[in-house]
C-alpha cells in the first residue's frame, strides 16, 4: 500500500484569487495555468500499521496547519477507499519553496495521486484533480498538466481541471528568482477586501475566453501578453486589500523594467508574477537564450523552464 508520484509546479496565466468556499476550496472564477518542467515535487505515501499519521516535506516534520491541509486530501482518499489505516508521507522539491514557484500546487497534486494509488483507487486525472483541490486550488491544474483550466464549479463535484494543450505547445519560461517568503493563504483571504476585486471578477469571463482562444490557436505571444495583464490586475488587488500586502521586492521591479525594455527593442518578452516576488519571464522558445542572458546581466539567478506534463506515478520511492 505504497505509491510515489511526481508533479510539476505551475505558473498562473489567468490566476485565481480568493475562495468562495474556503473549506472545499471553490474559487470565485475559472483560472488557467501552465506546468513548469523540469521542476518537480516527488511524494511517497504509504498506508500501514503505523502508530499515527506522519509527514515530512524536504525532511522537515510537518505539523499544525500544514498537516491539516495534508489531512484534507488523505482523509478524503481514506474515506473513498474505506481505509482506516494511518499513513506516512515524504515529499521533496527540487526547487525553492515559498518563493512564488507553485510548490503547493505540485505538492498536493503529487500527494493526491500517490495517496489514491496507495489506497488502491483507480481514478482518472479529472477525479484526482478534485481531490488535489482540497489541499491547494492550483494543485487541480498541476494534476492535469500542460496548459490547464480549473473550472470553478458551484459544488465539490464540478470544480475540477481539464487540459487545454499539452507539452507540444512550447513556451520558454525564464524564472528570475527573487527569494522572499510569502503566504498565499493570507492573500486569498484578503482578496475580497480590495475595492478592485469585483472589477477584476467582472473581467474574468473575457480574460479566460481570450486566454483559452490563444492557447487553442497556439498564439504564444498573446498567451504571454494576457498573463502579464492579469499579473498587474491581481497584484493591484493584493496591494489594496486590508493588509496592503506589497509582495514585490526591488529585484522584482528591476526585472519588470528590463522586460519592458526588451519589448521596446523588439524582443517578445513578458512578465508574469504569482503570489510572491519571483518573476516568470515568458517568451517564444527561439528567444529563450537571449532573454535569459538579459536577466542574468541584472545579477539575478535564473531557472530555465519549459512546459511540463501531468502528474504521474513513478517507482522511485522516498522510503
Amino acid at each position: 500500500m505504497k505509491a510515489t508520484a511526481v508533479a510539476h509546479p505551475i505558473q498562473g496565466l489567468i490566476k485565481y484569487h480568493g475562495l468562495a468556499d474556503p473549506l472545499l476550496r471553490l474559487p470565485y472564477h475559472d483560472s488557467i495555468s501552465v506546468c513548469t518542467a523540469p521542476l518537480r515535487t516527488r511524494t511517497t505515501v504509504e498506508f500501514g500499521t503505523f502508530s499515527r499519521d506522519g509527514a515530512t516535506i524536504d525532511e522537515r516534520v510537518v505539523s499544525g496547519h500544514e498537516m491539516d491541509r495534508i489531512h484534507s486530501v488523505v482523509d478524503l482518499v481514506r474515506s473513498r477507499a474505506g481505509l482506516r489505516l494511518p499513513f506516512r508521507m515524504a515529499s521533496v522539491n527540487d526547487f525553492p519553496s515559498n518563493v512564488g514557484l507553485g510548490a503547493s500546487a505540485s505538492g498536493f497534486a503529487a500527494l493526491a495521486l500517490a495517496a489514491t494509488a496507495a489506497a488502491g483507487l483507480d481514478l482518472d486525472l479529472k477525479e484526482v484533480s478534485l481531490i488535489a483541490r482540497r489541499g491547494a486550488g492550483s494543485a487541480a491544474r498541476a494534476v492535469t498538466g500542460g496548459f490547464s483550466k480549473w473550472k470553478m464549479g458551484v459544488a465539490d463535484e464540478d470544480s475540477y481541471s481539464v487540459q487545454l494543450a499539452g507539452t507540444d505547445l512550447e513556451l520558454a519560461m525564464i524564472i528570475a528568482l527573487v527569494p522572499a517568503f510569502k503566504e498565499t493563504e493570507d492573500a486569498h483571504r484578503e482578496a475580497t477586501t480590495s475595492p478592485f476585486f469585483h472589477a477584476r471578477l467582472a473581467e474574468m469571463p473575457r480574460l479566460i475566453a481570450e486566454m483559452e482562444v490563444a492557447i487553442r490557436t497556439r498564439d504564444i505571444g498573446r498567451v504571454c501578453a494576457l498573463a502579464e495583464r492579469d499579473t498587474l490586475m491581481l497584484h493591484g488587488i493584493t496591494m489594496t486589500g486590508a493588509g496592503e500586502m506589497v509582495l514585490w521586492r526591488p529585484d522584482t521591479l528591476r526585472v519588470i523594467l528590463a522586460v519592458k525594455k526588451m519589448r521596446e527593442e523588439g524582443v517578445p518578452a513578458f512578465f508574469s508574477i504569482d503570489t510572491g516576488a519571483t518573476v516568470y519571464v515568458n517568451t517564444v522558445p527561439e528567444r529563450g537564450d537571449e532573454v535569459e542572458g538579459r536577466i542574468k546581466e541584472l545579477g539575478i539567478q535564473t531557472i530555465r523552464c519549459s512546459v511540463g506534463g501531468p502528474t504521474r506515478l513513478v517507482d522511485d520511492h522516498l522510503f
